[in-house]
């Protein structure tokens, strides 16, 4: 399988890393496979509702220490 699209959105407050995620998603085509990296703890909430709202499926979510990072593939 193809390596992840990295989407770095650390530093980024809420709604923007969501709004800059599926920005960066438009293009590729589904199957595609993302990580994104983020520091707002909103995002802990915000990522798996756009994932389930848009259809998305949400393959993984870890958190160290501030950093999150969710593994999403899009949505067909």
């Amino acid at each position: 399988m193809d390596e992840a699209v990295l989407i770095d959105v650390r530093g980024l407050k809420c709604p923007l890393p969501v709004l800059k995620t599926a920005r960066r998603m438009l293009p590729h085509p589904p199957g595609t496979r993302f990580r994104v990296l983020a520091t707002d703890p909103l995002a802990e909430i915000d990522v798996p509702n756009f994932c389930r709202e848009e259809g998305h499926r949400l393959l993984a979510r870890a958190k160290s220490g501030e950093e999150l990072s969710f593994e999403i593939e899009k949505a067909g």
